[in-house]
This record gives structure tokens, C-alpha cells and sequence, in this order.
């Protein structure tokens, strides 16, 4: 069984974050459907769906405050993470970390962080195994 089925974000303009969220999204890999009440992107069984906010201005997120805090997605080089970064920061996004290695994790950890106007922040990150040979 899996860890998660779905993950269902709120955001504050959803005809703006399905603009920031689409090009990204369908990068990775992920199959757009709309609904009524919002959209959402598939990959295999996993789901991840923007919602309108229900109380307006109530946003943004605040990073660091309880709640929210990142998602990473893993890919599978260096290069897929500098094309993640720049498909989103293209789309709209805020680069929040440039894409580099982070020693704090592994001198293989490299990734970088961007972040939506609702304050939502994505992870693209590459860790291959230590046997592996790194990119």
C-alpha cells in the first residue's frame, strides 16, 4: 500500500496557479484533468490537486510557520533539476535556492527550492545511492 493516495493544495487564485503549476507539473511527467472545483495532475496512482481557497485573502502560506512546509519531487540527474528550476521559475515562480549541491544532506544531495505566489515551495532534488555513479 502506498504512502499517500493524493495531496490537495489551496490556493488563492487558482486560474494563476494552474498557470505556474502545469508547466511544472507536466515536466514531471503528470496527466491534467479539470474539475468544477478545481484541477488536478496524475502520475501512475499519485494525485496532486489545487483548490480555490474557500476564505479569500487568507493566503499567502508563510514558509517556516506551522503547516506546510516543502514537497520534493526526486529525478533521476543534475540536469533534471536545472530544467525543473527553470521550467518553474519561467512559469512564475520564485527560485528560493538555486539549484546546487547541499554538503548538509550528502555530497551528492543536489537540488534547489522554488516557490508559488500562495508561498507553496517545491523541492526538485537528485541523491543518488553512494555505490551509484553521480552525474
Amino acid at each position: 500500500m502506498r504512502l499517500f493516495d493524493h495531496l490537495g493544495i489551496s490556493v488563492e487564485d487558482l486560474p494563476r496557479s494552474i498557470a505556474q503549476f502545469d508547466p511544472v507539473m507536466v515536466a514531471l511527467g503528470c496527466t491534467r484533468q479539470d474539475a468544477d472545483n478545481g484541477v488536478s495532475w496524475y502520475k501512475g496512482e499519485d494525485e496532486l490537486i489545487l483548490f480555490p481557497a474557500r476564505e479569500s485573502g487568507s493566503g499567502p502560506h508563510r514558509h517556516g510557520k506551522v503547516g506546510w512546509q516543502h514537497l520534493a519531487f526526486p529525478v533521476g540527474s543534475r540536469e533534471e533539476v536545472d530544467r525543473l528550476h527553470a521550467i518553474a521559475v519561467d512559469a512564475g515562480w520564485t527560485s528560493v535556492r538555486d539549484p546546487k549541491v547541499f554538503t548538509r544532506f550528502s555530497d551528492r544531495y543536489y537540488a534547489s527550492f522554488v516557490e508559488d505566489d500562495n508561498g507553496i515551495r517545491f523541492e526538485f532534488m537528485f541523491n543518488p545511492p553512494k555505490d551509484a555513479v553521480a552525474d
